[in-house]
């Protein structure tokens, strides 16, 4: 920076620091965008993959599952049919016709066939009969009245005689309710003759529909015909006509998902039994079937989201504090800037002041040298004109006045430019202060001014150069008595307190007088700066004050209110800064 800028106090915006106010706004949008790029879009693409590849991956799951819980089920049903096939071949197989002919011994083989059945599946066979080639009965055991029955023309006796072995669609027969046969023909050492059993519609139907699917689910079979083999839960009925169409013969078991028209989506199951040509159909509503899955991805989006919004409040209010760290700290580098500034425009001044001291000195000295000849050779002259005489001695007098005053001003420039010699020692402020209300009370009273004194109790004493302190306190407290002006009446309050836990010490000089205004508070520790009349001052005792509280360690701050008062607040350190301490060669402890 030029020296000119120093003299005046100009400054560009980057030798002040920081930013303007309208720079933290963008800022702070600036870095929530950042946080949020940095954090909620990898979170996003992360959590929606995971969502996408988990729901892929359960619905795979899923469907695997339900596809082995139907082919494990068809292999159920399976067994049942093969079971009582190979039951009633064996027994077929085992017992001579004209015992089987025998209704006793028949009846009591039913019997048998049952008990054998009862603890796994309960009663299982309606009836048993023995049938001879020409389609009458030779026995009967059951519920219904059909020994004069002849079933020679019926389909099943048929497909019997031709395969040898038949289990029979649903049908009505001759007793008029729905029901199925399986048929063995045995021809061995005689006639042929047929062994048919009717199983019961009631326990095969629970054994078709024992599989846990839910509110909507239903389980039936279908023939190769469409016709219900077993009742729906909910659509259609026994022997009628199904809703969907027959799936063409596969191996194995085949899922699919379906949206049927003014139905709900629907995940469907298909697999053929291969004892007999019926199809295994299970079906539920899709919204069911996933319902865990569907929850646990709403969970997860909903966790997903809330995780967002967190970021999102964290982002914002941690990026808010940051600004404010920042904020803080551009404006203690503005104020350090100041400091810099400030320190140069002394350190210029300093060296002007102290040029300009030196240059006044020199015909100051001449002109003492010339009054005191004056005076000399007045005292020589004892006939000299009384007149003239009076009006000499007066001149000399106001000579020696000026002299004085000139003088004065100059000492305090050369106070100002280099400082006199330091003295550190343990100072008592409250004591030291009070002094300074003693020499002080006269002028405030001279000028209806009331000093008022409030120190703490508890205040430790400090290492300072008291000799400087004066200098600053009796600066302090008479530009508080002359801030009054033409008020008759007025006070300066001087109060001590213990800061920053008991490691500084605050010196307040507070006054009623008529105020600063703010346009001058930044410039009244600027060197030759006054607001007095031409004559009344010089500007540099509160700028002197300024370079010996720096130097001494400590901080000034001013506040004022137009009209209301000035306050002065001095922060000192209880011991002096280490490069002063070191440079008057004052060692102590804590330095």
């Amino acid at each position: 920076m030029e020296e000119n800028d120093l003299l005046t106090g100009k400054s560009d915006k980057n030798n002040q620091g920081g930013k303007s106010e309208a720079d933290y706004p963008k800022m702070f949008r600036k870095f929530v965008l950042i946080a949020l790029a940095g954090s909620v879009v990898p979170l996003l693409l992360v959590g929606w993959g995971i969502n996408i590849h988990y729901t892929i991956f359960n619905r795979s799951s899923m469907l695997t599952t339900f596809q082995e819980s139907i082919a494990q089920h068809q292999k159920t049903i399976e067994l049942f049919l093969n079971n009582q096939r190979s039951n009633i071949q064996l027994i077929a197989q085992t017992n001579m016709l004209e015992h089987l002919s025998d209704k006793k011994y028949l009846a009591k083989t039913f019997n048998a066939m049952n008990q054998a059945m009862k603890q796994e599946y309960g009663k299982t066979f309606m009836d048993l009969g023995v049938i001879s080639h020409t389609g009458k009965h030779l026995a009967y055991v059951g519920p219904y009245d059909l020994m004069d029955r002849n079933y020679a023309q019926a389909f099943w006796f048929k497909e019997v005689m031709e395969k040898g072995v038949y289990i029979s669609d649903m049908f009505l027969g001759f007793r008029k309710t729905p029901h199925f046969i399986i048929a063995v023909l045995q021809a061995e050492n005689g006639p042929k003759w047929i062994l048919r059993a009717t199983i019961d519609a009631e326990v095969f139907r629970s054994l078709v529909e024992n599989v846990k699917i839910g509110k909507t689910g239903e389980v039936y079979l279908v023939n190769t015909k469409g016709i219900l083999q077993t009742q729906p839960r909910f659509s259609g009925k026994i022997m009628g006509k199904t809703s969907l169409p027959v799936q063409t013969f596969h191996q194995g078991t085949i899922v699919q998902i379906i949206e049927p028209e003014g139905s709900p989506k629907q995940i469907v199951a298909h697999a053929w039994l291969t004892a007999v040509p019926w199809l295994l159909v299970v079906k539920q509503d899709y919204a069911e079937a996933f319902g865990s899955l569907n929850h646990a991805n709403y969970a997860t989006l909903i966790f997903l989201h809330l995780s967002v919004l967190v970021i999102l409040i964290v982002a914002f209010f941690s990026t808010r504090y940051m600004i404010q760290i920042i904020k803080e700290r551009d404006n203690a580098t503005k104020q350090m800037n100041k400091q810099l500034v400030q320190t140069s425009k002394m350190a210029s001044i300093g060296a002007l002041s102290a040029g300009v001291a030196h240059e006044v000195n020199n015909p100051l000295a001449i002109i003492m040298t010339e009054r005191q000849m004056l005076i000399d050779k007045a005292e020589e002259t004892p006939d000299m004109n009384a007149g003239f005489k009076a009006q000499l001695d007066k001149s000399l007098s106001q000579i020696d006045t000026q002299l004085k005053r000139c003088k004065n001003t100059t000492h305090n420039l050369l106070r100002f430019s280099r400082r006199t010699e330091s003295r550190i020692e343990e100072v008592d402020l409250n004591a030291f202060l009070h002094e300074m209300i003693d020499l002080m009370k006269r002028d405030a009273k001279a000028s209806g001014i009331r000093l008022f004194a409030d120190f703490s109790e508890s205040l430790t004493p400090i290492l300072s150069d008291p000799s400087q302190l004066q200098q600053v306190f009796l600066n302090l407290i008479k530009n508080a008595i002359e801030a009054h002006g033409e008020k008759p009446y007025g006070s300066v309050h001087i109060s001590t307190a213990v800061e920053d836990n008991n490691k500084a010490v605050r010196v307040t000089i507070a006054d009623t007088g008529t105020g600063i205004r703010m346009e001058h508070l930044e410039k009244i520790f600027d060197p030759f700066f006054t607001t007095k009349p031409v004559g009344k001052g010089t500007g540099l005792g509160l700028s002197v004050c300024y370079s010996i509280i720096k130097r001494l360690g400590g901080k000034i701050t001013v506040e004022s209110e137009p009209g209301e008062g000035t306050k002065f607040s001095i922060l000192f350190p209880l011991t002096p800064p280490t490069d002063l301490a070191k440079s008057i060669g004052y060692q102590t402890k804590d330095i």
